[in-house]
């Protein structure tokens, strides 16, 4: 077995991901800015501190739903390799999470009705730690595919039963 050294992921998400992560921002982004300025547009006394209020919220609402899917693009990585699986991710705290092969159990791949539309997947990699899953988010719903099949045989033949 080869060592594996912490360096940064090779691989990004599909860049389809960042139109399906703005629309999954703008749909919860558009309630809440309507909300706010329907409140405030239903308000008897409208101040004018409470509508800069208001109109400040819509904007942040807004521009983060826009801004943020490119950010996490450029921070969120993956890679599989015969050792392990790894990812990284994270603005401020990077966090990183690396699967040794012996210790998968499952491989799944999962595609929401969203995700369909712009043709993604995600992978998850579950083990037998209690910190939980590994997910590779937002891949080509092709290499998604070839990459659990990728792990299946990585993993089957991998000694250990992972426990």
């Amino acid at each position: 077995m080869s060592t594996l050294a912490l360096r940064p992921p090779r691989h990004q998400a599909d860049p389809r991901a960042v139109s399906w992560w703005t629309v999954q921002s703008l749909l919860l982004a558009v309630p809440l800015a309507a909300a706010a300025a329907a409140a405030f547009w239903f308000f008897s006394d409208r101040p004018l501190w409470l509508g800069l209020v208001v109109a400040a919220f819509v904007v942040i609402c807004l521009v983060l739903a826009l801004v943020a899917p490119r950010a996490y693009y450029r921070v969120q990585r993956w890679e599989v390799t015969d050792d392990a699986v790894y990812t990284r991710q994270g603005w401020v705290t990077h966090t990183w999470r690396v699967a040794p092969m012996s210790r998968i159990q499952t491989v799944d791949t999962a595609r929401g009705p969203v995700q369909r539309l712009f043709g993604l997947a995600d992978v998850t990699v579950t083990t037998a730690s209690a910190a939980g899953h590994i997910k590779i988010e937002a891949l080509d719903h092709e290499q998604a595919a070839r990459l659990a099949e990728r792990l299946t045989a990585i993993t089957q033949a991998t000694p250990g039963d992972a426990t």
